[in-house]
């Protein structure tokens, strides 16, 4: 990745694509407690930008920004940058409610602390839903209380689930809880609402929502120019059976 070396278009995308892979589950795993929610990757001719979204972002920073040094200097010397070329930053989520990942790490620490998966899941359809997301969907698989395994569906509000609108629209995530009777999957899908500022939610409106505009008044035309008196007549003739 930090190496200059020509190499063709085909294998730089997988390189880059690797290297994404590998960035994302490292700080999956050391920043899941700071509700860690995706990286981004901006790549200028100066230096790599390495953009970490959070929901605690003071936690990721550290104290006095140490924590990011630290991450900075594993990344640099990992995929062998050369000295400041590579710059991490953290990037707050603005509505952690509509981030999946956050949700799923915030479902996966209540199994872990012991609560009851049912009761679990409720909390967080709860506050994704209150905080304005449009529907929720959340699917828990694995041994939970008896020695089989089973998969339990919870679904609320609107979901969409094909077409080109999912990309803009579905937030979705994945995590395994290793609990003590056997590993338990959790999948999060959020459906976020439309924001035309594009902040909260995505700016593209959905292709089957029809908004009605109110109708606009009319104006009667008054013929001008003619008179009542001048108004033609017309003579009926006589002796014409109607």
């Amino acid at each position: 990745m930090a190496n200059q070396v020509q190499i063709s278009k085909k294998r730089k995308f997988v390189a880059d694509g690797v290297f994404y892979a590998e960035l994302n589950e490292f700080l999956q795993r050391t920043l899941a407690e700071d509700g860690y929610a995706g990286v981004e990757v901006r790549v200028t001719p100066i230096r790599t930008e390495i953009i970490i979204r959070a929901t605690r972002t003071r936690e990721v920073l550290g104290e006095k920004g140490r924590r990011i040094r630290e991450l900075t200097a594993l990344v640099q010397k990992r995929y062998g940058f050369p000295e400041n070329s590579v710059e991490l930053f953290a990037e707050r989520v603005e509505n952690r409610a509509s981030c999946a990942m956050a949700q799923c790490e915030s479902l996966r620490y209540k199994l872990l602390g012991g609560l009851a998966a049912r009761r679990a899941v409720y909390g967080v359809m709860r506050f994704v839903m209150e905080n304005g997301a449009k529907g929720c969907e959340v699917i828990i698989s694995g041994k939970m209380r008896a020695q089989r395994a089973k998969a339990m569906k919870f679904r609320q509000g609107y979901l969409i689930s094909t077409g080109e609108p999912k990309k803009h629209y579905i937030d979705e995530a994945v995590r395994h809880v290793a609990m003590r009777q056997g590993m338990i999957g959790i999948k999060v899908k959020i459906m976020m609402s439309h924001d035309p500022e594009g902040k909260m939610g995505p700016k593209m409106m959905l292709p089957d929502k029809i908004e009605v505009m109110e109708p606009k008044e009319e104006v009667v035309p008054v013929m001008q120019g003619i008179q009542e008196d001048e108004a033609p007549a017309y003579e009926v003739e006589e002796g014409y059976d109607q």
